[in-house]
């Protein structure tokens, strides 16, 4: 069992704390953060240390560490946290929760986290600095480059591509064969049918608030019958 330190006070730090604890056989230690957001000093129940001292506190010859941000500045702050850790000399962890189904080929990098209910069919590569919420299917061949948030129920078919730092928003379709650039939003029930350059967002047509109340539309759904 490894003892790591997470990068991290807010949900997914949470988060990552529980699925570690309960579903991995690294021991949670710490947390870290940058002095100016310490706060209490204390997060789950453990000691919140400042990152400019963690190697003094936490040294990366003993300790291990994973970075849990999210997706602000299309995932530039997680990224730029990720490479400050290896420059300290941390080796950064992943974790792959055992409730989600793989063929145990799949190709993962460092400081991810694939949380439940995952379908990833074989010859799968997943860069590095990956969140990868619960329920998505990634169909084979799937590559998703570093520093990328997948929100839930995503639905990749095969051959799709993933550019760097991009983000795709829960419930996102992409069909077979499609490319997605570098640094990329494709919003909440997009479908994706044809490739994406870089820094292009795509946002899908929200639902239309009906012009009645759920009262006046029961009565006239009544009368209907």
């Amino acid at each position: 069992m490894s003892r790591i330190v997470i990068f991290g006070t807010e949900k997914l730090a949470e988060l990552a704390h529980f699925y570690f604890t309960h579903d991995s056989e690294h021991d949670v230690v710490a947390f870290t953060v940058d002095q100016a957001y310490i706060g209490e000093g204390e997060f789950c129940g453990l000691p919140v240390v400042p990152f400019e001292n963690v190697v003094e506190l936490y040294p990366p010859d003993e300790f291990k560490m994973f970075v849990a941000l999210g997706y602000k500045k299309l995932n530039s702050i997680r990224s730029q946290k990720y490479f400050e850790s290896k420059s300290k000399g941390y080796e950064l962890v992943s974790y792959i929760s055992t409730k989600a189904t793989h063929w145990g080929d799949t190709d993962i990098g460092d400081n991810c986290i694939i949380m439940e209910n995952q379908v990833i069919q074989p010859f799968v590569r997943i860069g590095n600095n990956v969140v990868i919420w619960s329920g998505n299917h990634f169909g084979h061949n799937v590559v998703i480059g570093d520093h990328v948030f997948i929100a839930s129920h995503v639905v990749m078919s095969g051959g799709v591509e993933i550019g760097d730092h991009s983000f795709i928003g829960v419930n996102v379709s992409i069909r077979d064969q499609v490319k997605i650039g570098r640094e990329c939003i494709i919003g909440a029930g997009a479908v994706m049918l044809n490739d994406a350059d870089d820094r292009e967002v795509y946002i899908a047509e929200p639902t239309e608030l009906y012009r009645l109340d759920s009262e006046a539309f029961e009565r006239m759904m009544e009368i209907s019958r």
